[in-house]
């Protein structure tokens, strides 16, 4: 018989282990409540992650206020007047770089240019000439955007897009609604800015208007109509881009900053400054080819216009020597006065209004075009003439623009112009 077999007849327990070997003392029973009490407290931990996880997206994804339209516009035109009228003088320092006929240029650098502006020409007619068709255009402008920012951002959004297409399709979508008001009064800007003063003895830009209602009349009679609109597609090629990326960058920069400071709260003075200032500089060096050709092309003479105007002026100089010949009788004490002393100069005329450029001609509409004769010309730093004042001028008015637009934001909500009622929340029209 084997052992086993003998343990098993005397009713010895088995040599080999058992799970059950061991003295149950009570201790199991302890330790199974404390594993119990501990997957409970995981389970609560694990809840209360889950809660405050889903009370974060909940803040995070809640409707966020929406200002009524009117206010979004009034804050926007009046932060946008004063941002624009602000910097005025650094986008005709710019405008200069850009549209200066002369090769090699006069105005290179930011702040050489700027100076020589203001001690030759001062201030109104000089860094600050053509501000009142950029006070009008600005105003009326900025006011519009908003409006169809706002429009398009909510739009977009309600439908589910993502946020950041829903902020470029806005910004596309906004100036292109805008465009046909803000073209003209860019036209005029920006030759009365390139022109400086009238008579400027200082740089001749090809122009030379009294104010802003003779550059008006001037052009409307010389050019025709069609001209106000002269570099409308270099205008669309510039302004939908740079908006699109400005806001983009803006929008994405804000939301950043808010969660960095926490929800609900003010991210400050300075995060505002420095997201639209961030948001517009890099904008408008990125979009500076497409202003130096809409630059040139709105400030270009025109070849036959040049050539209708000097035949004009002709035909009045001649009449007005025949008409001195006739009238006039020499004695033997008075010598006929030669024919070039007779000529006067007419300093509102068309032919000194439009002077002849020293700068390759661009004599077409075409953008495409456009940049690769500068480029051809002119290599590289043809396209990005004036990058230094632009990225300046565009952060400096960006930032302005939107400091002033999102205090008056909040100003417009606690004294509002409208009642809203729950037009504020999103999915809810208005």
């Amino acid at each position: 018989m084997g052992i086993s077999q003998l343990a098993e007849y005397l009713h010895i327990p088995s040599l080999r282990p058992s799970s059950l070997s061991y003295i149950d003392d009570g201790r199991e029973k302890r330790q199974v409540g404390m594993q119990s009490v501990s997957g409970r407290q995981e389970e609560g931990l694990r809840t209360d992650t889950e809660l405050a996880t889903s009370a974060t997206a909940a803040v995070e994804n809640a409707p966020a206020y929406r200002a009524p339209y009117v206010h979004a516009m009034f804050a926007g035109g009046l932060g946008g007047t004063m941002g624009d009228m602000l910097m005025h003088s650094l986008d005709t320092v710019k405008t200069r770089q850009q549209g200066d006929p002369h090769l090699p240029p006069k105005y290179a650098t930011m702040g050489n240019s700027y100076l020589t502006i203001l001690r030759q020409e001062g201030v109104v007619r000089g860094l600050y000439g053509g501000v009142t068709p950029a006070f009008l255009g600005s105003f009326a402008g900025t006011f519009m955007f908003f409006g169809a920012y706002e429009y398009g951002k909510r739009f977009m959004l309600d439908h589910g897009a993502p946020a950041t297409m829903a902020y470029l399709s806005a910004g596309f979508f906004a100036d292109l609604v805008i465009s046909p008001f803000y073209v003209p009064t860019e036209v005029l800007k920006t030759r009365l800015q390139l022109q400086g003063r009238y008579n400027n003895p200082y740089f001749s830009s090809g122009y030379n208007y009294r104010s802003t209602m003779h550059a008006l009349r001037t052009i409307y009679r010389t050019e025709g109509l069609g001209e106000f609109f002269s570099g409308y597609k270099a205008t669309i090629y510039r302004d939908l881009p740079f908006s699109a990326v400005q806001f983009a960058i803006y929008e994405q920069e804000q939301r950043i900053a808010k969660k960095w400071v926490g929800q609900g709260k003010d991210i400050g003075l300075g995060l505002e400054i420095f997201t639209g200032f961030s948001a517009g500089g890099i904008a408008g060096a990125l979009t500076c080819p497409m202003d130096v050709v809409k630059t040139r092309i709105q400030t270009e003479l025109d070849p036959e216009v040049v050539a209708a105007a000097r035949h004009k002026k002709q035909e009045k100089m001649d009449k007005k020597a025949a008409a001195s010949a006739g009238s006039a009788r020499p004695t033997a004490t008075t010598a006929p006065i030669p024919q070039q002393q007779r000529q006067a100069i007419s300093t509102a005329s068309p032919s000194t209004t439009l002077k002849r450029h020293g700068q390759i001609s661009l004599d077409t509409e075409s953008v495409y075009k456009a940049l690769r004769i500068i480029y051809r010309t002119e290599g590289l730093a043809g396209w990005f003439r004036g990058v230094g004042p632009r990225f300046v001028w565009t952060g400096m008015q960006s930032g302005t623009m939107l400091v002033i637009y999102q205090n008056l934001l909040k100003w417009f909500e606690l004294h509002p112009i409208v009642g809203d009622g729950n037009t504020g929340l999103r999915g809810v029209d208005g």
